[in-house]
């Protein structure tokens, strides 16, 4: 890529974000716009426009924004949030103080060098001004390289230094969160797994409860035994379905009143498959015969499931936090695939079919799925590399004869070569994170929290191997293939060798995630679309028209694994390249920005974990910057510097302050502190129903009844 290239992409990014910026000025003013810019604050009861009566400032978010607390975050959308925004925080502290030594430092060395001919360029193509002020420049065996050395361990001890501190700072946040009064009924009960068969003549439920007593004798509430809801799901979803053809028939039937036509046109609908085919019939009527026809059949079933299908788990419920939080660290059973208690997550969280998971079943799993990853990523680097190779216009040339006229016109030539690769790269990105989420279901994890920190995690790996490393030493690698098969060790210098010859391909990567996709976070333009397009033509009630307009969440299972890629680059290149730092703190600055307004405004959390996230980023973060010092020290071995050595003790240093850290914050974040755990008892009944699952809990029996059903189980044990 040239200088015209980079900077069209730059400018064009930049022109993209402030049109953005403008139009989501223009479009929350709206007062039809409201839903879908302050969602958050009218599911709250606030007024969407509190404190900006008249306000025309086309940058007031900004200010909203900045003044905003922690507290206010906490507020709004949860510590998680709170977590993720000292992430940011971090990240830009990082950066900026790099920044203050590197750029000032690094680029006059560079700069003031003689330079080297036709080697260590900092950019595929023409792009020497970039040249100048990079390492690249700097001739080998040059004493102006102890700079670099220096610049190496600053930004190593900066990283350390706030990373601590925000371990710190994370720690309080969830330490204050669980002495908060406010009850939560996760706090009051424990998983527990690999329940054995019950003795003969013992339901389920009178073994797990029995157990429970005799050690919990004073606390221990009641059991709910986890059981096979495959079939009454099934039943309930579809009632539910009715119940909502229904209202929304209501709602159409009633809109066909007029003046000229009171009696109104009743709608009607196809029994068939997907209501294409079969006979018309009323749909209102036919709605309520369905109704009724399953209401039975539910609670039936419902019967069933509760008497025959209990597994071997259940939720175990305490009057008292201190002892909920206490079981679920203490040893249960001399056997460890037998008896295994665990923190319950919140209820709208646990994946109950990945509860009767025994043991083996769950580690057999974990290691499957790892396999799976392990394929993935080695199979996925095919495409990418493909894409780092063939995605250069010159060799889509050679590849596709046919677009040489298009190519010839200067203006599509500088556009396509500023966005052609970034985008590619973007498309193969999105195609990955569901299916990931998806196998860590599939590894049997407990929660949806868990589940998504298990997929970022994967992804994380995925975009690092892939991504980075992937177009770094894609088109290397493809020459070099044979010098690899012999020396497979060559691998670290080849890294650091082809770093800086993707310079600038990283730069335009990440102003466009900045530019434009901050853009489109703020403007919101995507979903204003879709929810005005379903406003006019599908919604017809009040739970349509709310589900239209719900906002999400923040998204973290893609979200921090993109971030997390843009700060092992922008680390990487912190020192070869340093004019790539202000582009990350531009990334991580606008992103805090940007993320505050929707996180004060517009996102609504699907759970809460109490920033058991953070451990998560902090090992990811330790990742990022021990691949960076090893790129480094391969890179001063380019350099063919005598004292590159004097690097070895950095990657040392950061696993011993990985462990450190480790052994004082983690197991905080694993389990519950004793000492967070307050004593207040609650409306236990409240608690034990908030896990009942929606189709048991639903049309179901009166109260006697229920419990009736859970005392009576099958005397043979789980039946899954």
């Amino acid at each position: 890529m040239d200088f015209n290239s980079f900077l069209t992409s730059l400018g064009t990014s930049f022109a993209i974000f402030v049109v953005l910026m403008l139009l989501f000025t223009w479009l929350s003013r709206k007062q039809g716009n409201a839903v879908v810019y302050y969602p958050n604050r009218i599911l709250k009861g606030m007024d969407p426009w509190e404190g900006r009566s008249g306000e025309r400032n086309p940058v007031a978010w900004i200010q909203e924004a900045i003044n905003s607390s922690e507290k206010d975050v906490v507020t709004m959308s949860g510590v998680d949030t709170a977590v993720y925004f000292v992430f940011l925080g971090t990240a830009v502290g990082i950066l900026v103080l790099a920044s203050l030594v590197l750029l000032p430092l690094l680029l006059p060395v560079a700069a003031s060098d003689p330079g080297v001919n036709g080697s260590g360029t900092t950019s595929s193509g023409t792009f020497n001004e970039l040249d100048k002020l990079a390492m690249g420049h700097v001739q080998e065996r040059s004493q102006r390289l102890w700079a670099f050395v220096f610049a190496t361990y600053w930004v190593s001890i900066v990283t350390y230094y706030l990373l601590w501190n925000a371990y710190k700072h994370v720690s309080d946040l969830r330490a204050a969160a669980l002495m908060a009064p406010v009850v939560r009924p996760e706090q009051f009960a424990v998983v527990v797994r690999d329940i054995p068969t019950p003795p003969q003549g013992q339901t389920r439920k009178e073994q797990v409860d029995k157990f429970f007593r005799e050690i919990y004798p004073d606390t221990f509430y009641r059991s709910l035994v986890v059981t096979n809801n495959k079939q009454v799901n099934k039943i309930w979803q579809e009632m539910e379905g009715y119940k909502k053809k229904l209202a929304h028939a209501e709602a159409v039937y009633g809109e066909s009143k007029t003046e000229g036509n009171p009696e109104g046109t009743r709608p009607t609908c196809r029994t068939g498959f997907l209501g294409l085919v079969g006979d018309k019939v009323d749909t209102i009527d036919h709605c309520h015969e369905k109704i009724n026809e399953l209401i039975p059949r539910l609670e039936a079933q419902q019967k069933v499931t509760l008497r025959e299908k209990q597994q071997s788990s259940a939720i175990v419920f305490f009057t008292s936090r201190l002892t909920a939080a206490s079981a679920a660290q203490n040893l249960h059973s001399r056997m460890v695939d037998t008896w295994s208690v665990m923190d319950a997550p919140e209820p709208r969280q646990i994946i109950w079919s990945n509860l009767p998971n025994n043991f083996y079943q769950r580690q057999i799993r974990q290691y499957v799925v790892y396999f799976i990853v392990f394929l993935t990523i080695v199979f996925y680097m095919i495409p990418i590399g493909f894409v780092s190779a063939f995605t250069t216009l010159s060799n889509l040339v050679k590849l596709l004869p046919f677009i040489k006229p298009i190519v010839k016109q200067n203006v599509l030539r500088t556009v396509l070569e500023a966005y052609l690769p970034q985008l590619a790269l973007i498309i193969f990105l999105a195609l990955l994170p569901k299916f990931l989420f998806f196998l860590s279901i599939t590894e049997g994890i407990l929660s949806e929290s868990h589940a998504i920190r298990a997929a970022s995690g994967k992804y994380f790996y995925f975009s690092v191997l892939n991504v980075f490393i992937g177009v770094t030493v894609g088109g290397t690698l493809f020459s070099t293939f044979k010098i690899v098969e012999k020396d497979p060790n060559i691998i670290v210098p080849l890294l650091a060798s082809s770093l800086p010859g993707n310079a600038t391909f990283f730069l335009t990567y990440v102003a466009l995630k900045f530019f434009v996709g901050y853009g489109l976070e703020l403007s919101r333009v995507v979903p204003l679309i879709i929810y005005h397009l379903k406003r006019k033509y599908l919604c017809k009630t009040e739970a349509e028209l709310k589900e239209a307009w719900a906002p999400g969440d923040l998204g973290y299972g893609t979200r921090i694994p993109a971030d997390m890629l843009i700060l092992t680059i922008v680390l990487c290149y912190s020192v070869i390249a340093p004019v790539m730092i202000p582009f990350g703190v531009i990334y991580f600055g606008l992103g805090w920005l940007v993320l505050r307004n929707q996180a004060l405004k517009v996102l609504v959390p699907s759970y809460e974990s109490y920033g058991k996230f953070w451990p998560h980023i902090y090992t990811r973060i330790m990742a990022a910057l021990i691949l960076f010092q090893l790129t480094m020290f391969g890179y001063f071995g380019v350099k063919n510097f005598y004292y590159t050595a004097i690097l070895l003790p950095l990657p040392i240093c950061s696993l011993i302050f990985a462990y450190i850290c480790k052994q004082k914050f983690y197991q905080f974040f694993h389990h519950t502190a004793l000492e967070v755990a307050s004593h207040e008892i609650p409306n236990m009944e409240h608690v034990y129903r908030s896990f009942l699952p929606p189709s048991l809990a639903s049309e179901k029996p009166d109260d006697d009844q229920f419990d009736d059903a859970l005392s009576q189980a099958s005397r043979t044990g789980s039946a899954v």
